[in-house]
């Protein structure tokens, strides 16, 4: 007999899902992030959203003009999909004063000047030393 779902596990499996479809559905889906600040920038707009800050067609408008304007200037930074995926969720973020510029760039000035093993993302390979256990 299986146990009976709580309600929130049942809109985080039905989240689950529409975020899966969403991935799916990205430009080259078999591999959709190259780098992880793309993921982590698709997750970040997946919560805004869910957080309701925002409507998804908002934010699908922000990243067409995001695009539209990449198309414009002919030599300009190479393509990014997730490049112009991050403008449109600042524009929609800043646009609904939930992000402003002033903090936006602030954030970035102290996430650039951040050493990159500053946040322990280099991998420890030491051995892990573990005490036997005590008899009571």
């Amino acid at each position: 007999m299986t146990a009976p779902q709580r309600p929130d596990a049942a809109a985080l499996d039905d989240t689950r899902r529409r975020v899966e479809d969403l991935v799916c559905g990205l430009p080259g889906a078999d591999r959709p992030f190259d780098e992880p600040w793309e993921l982590r920038a698709f997750a970040l707009a997946v919560a805004a959203h869910n957080g309701g800050h925002y409507a998804w067609s908002e934010f699908q408008l922000s990243l067409i003009e995001s695009i539209r304007r990449w198309e414009k200037e002919p030599d300009g930074e190479p393509w990014s999909y997730y490049a112009h995926w991050l403008a449109a969720l600042e524009s929609v973020l800043s646009g609904q004063g939930t992000l402003s510029q002033d903090t936006l760039e602030e954030r970035t000035r102290t996430v650039l000047a951040t050493p990159r093993d500053a946040g322990h993302h280099h991998a420890r390979r030491d051995p892990v030393a573990v005490a036997p256990a005590r008899a009571a």
